[in-house]
């Protein structure tokens, strides 16, 4: 054995292999030497303040700032192009060393939460029974939606397979948020074809549940729980916290005592409490 080992040995072409070996050593040389060279040249310097804020930021790349995900919200605050406030999901002592870094002063308003302004699903008609994708970007690429509403929630749960926090569930054809998961971060509020999906203060005890513009009997042809314009919430708000703008009230939230008599009066229910 050991001598059939010495005549393979002797077979061995030692030239070439040394050869062979030293081609591969200068490839791997030059290769090592060329990633040195690239990584050098190509090498981005990186904003350290845009780093620091990165850190400060909610950190879930949800895009309810507007932007593609934190990294780039980061780099626009330190351009100085963008508000701290637009991150919802950051604290609020993080958004306030944010401002210290940016050198400017921000005031904190009220936690908010989403809400969808709009109650009809099941309860509003439709022009035409919708066979297709069931998300929302495809039934409104239909003629606007299945919904005979021009301005009701689809139902197909866009919202809802967005939602980072999982506080959006579609039932019945119509979405609703919980507001005890909601971070108020507005993936929703960008996500929704229809554009039902706002924010209100934490603390407020009711919403308007509509969006519809329409009045009287061509309200009610379009929805059983559609706002008609009537106008009785805000002639009975006792704080004048009502206000009827294009047929639909608004509820300034800054004179809102959550007496709720607006609930009680409206006779379609679409002033609804949040609790519900």
């Amino acid at each position: 054995m050991i001598f059939d080992l010495l005549a393979v040995g002797r077979d061995v072409q030692w030239t070439v292999f040394a050869l062979v070996l030293g081609i591969f050593l200068a490839l791997a040389l030059f290769f090592t030497v060329l990633i040195i060279i690239v990584t050098k040249v190509c090498h981005i310097e990186e904003d350290e303040k845009a780093v620091k804020i990165l850190g400060l930021l909610g950190g879930s790349n949800c895009g309810g700032c507007g932007q593609s995900g934190c990294a780039a919200f980061a780099k626009m605050l330190a351009e100085g192009k963008g508000d701290p406030s637009a991150c919802h999901s950051c604290p609020a002592e993080n958004r306030a060393e944010i401002a210290k870094l940016l050198g400017t002063e921000i005031t904190e308003e009220e936690p908010t939460v989403a809400v969808v302004h709009c109650a009809g699903g099941d309860k509003a008609k439709n022009k035409f029974e919708y066979n297709g994708y069931a998300d929302c970007d495809s039934r409104s690429g239909l003629l606007g939606g299945q919904k005979l509403c021009p301005s009701g929630c689809l139902g197909g749960g866009t919202c809802e397979a967005h939602c980072p926090s999982f506080a959006i569930h579609t039932k019945n054809g119509v979405s609703r948020v919980d507001r005890d998961l909601c971070t108020s971060c507005g993936v929703c509020m960008n996500k929704c074809p229809k554009h039902l999906i706002g924010r209100i203060p934490k603390s407020a005890k009711v919403y308007v549940a509509c969006s519809n513009n329409c009045r009287g009997k061509e309200a009610k042809d379009l929805c059983e729980v559609s706002c008609i314009g009537c106008g009785l919430c805000a002639k009975n708000c006792p704080e004048g916290a009502i206000t009827m703008v294009n047929n639909l009230p608004v509820i300034d939230y800054k004179k809102c005592v959550g007496c709720k008599v607006c609930v009680q009066k409206c006779p379609r229910h679409c002033i609804k409490e949040t609790e519900e």
